[in-house]
């Protein structure tokens, strides 16, 4: 679909950028509009859990992005880049009649492709700057395993101490340094998923250092946002 109005939401700041720049790859047809709140993503980090004003804060994130339109173009599908708040994205996700993606699915439908056929269900490595995120992001591709119905593979996370802090404060080869130090410590593994749409841009260091395939969640989101809105499946 040439043209179509994409919203995409995030909880960083530090997000959009990454997004945008796997859109203009991806799918540079697409007319595409961001929306920010980076309150959230320091509040969840404060309170430890996605709270019920959490859930209608997303709510109306989400109801506010399916209706903006400049009259003619209606909003086509609205693309999450904050990757710890999955139960409050699929809240959204069954409030609205467009096609609604999580930052991590079209990685994660990836990673578990890789994983098929593996003994133990394969060994997924989760590369991350926010430790809030591991145990969501755990259970998300556990039970996209269950959903399909293969065997769960095992989560190896890794967390690059300091890096997102680094990314904020401006650093940006820090946070590329301290994300890749990160992953040279990882042991082996069948895949490696770069799990934060901020982090996207250590991929290229982490790919030097590291023979298996590194996947982003940026590009990974868009082609499955893309197929999506263009085929309805």
């Amino acid at each position: 679909m040439s043209n179509a109005r994409i919203m995409m939401i995030s909880a960083l700041a530090q997000s959009p950028g990454p997004a945008m720049a796997a859109m203009r790859e991806e799918w540079p047809e697409a007319a595409v509009h961001n929306l920010i709140d980076d309150s959230l993503a320091s509040d969840f980090a404060t309170i430890g859990e996605i709270s019920p004003a959490i859930h209608d804060r997303f709510q109306t994130l989400g109801r506010y992005a399916a209706g903006a339109n400049d009259g003619k173009v209606k909003t086509a599908g609205i693309l999450f880049t904050c990757s710890a708040f999955r139960p409050a994205i699929e809240r959204v996700k069954a409030d609205l009649s467009i096609p609604v993606v999580t930052p991590n699915e079209g990685a994660f439908d990836e990673a578990l492709a890789l994983c098929k056929g593996r003994e133990g269900g394969g060994r997924v490595g989760l590369l991350l700057t926010f430790q809030g995120s591991v145990a969501p992001l755990e259970g998300e591709i556990h039970a996209m395993a269950d959903a399909i119905g293969q065997a769960r593979p095992v989560i190896v996370p890794a967390v690059a101490t300091g890096a997102l802090e680094a990314l904020q404060a401006g650093d940006a080869e820090e946070h590329d340094r301290l994300s890749a130090a990160a992953a040279k410590a990882m042991p082996p593994v069948d895949v490696i998923v770069v799990g934060q749409f901020s982090m996207a841009r250590a991929a290229p260091l982490v790919r030097e250092i590291r023979s298996e395939p590194v996947l982003t969640t940026p590009q990974m989101a868009v082609r499955k946002l893309r197929r999506l809105v263009e085929t309805g499946s």
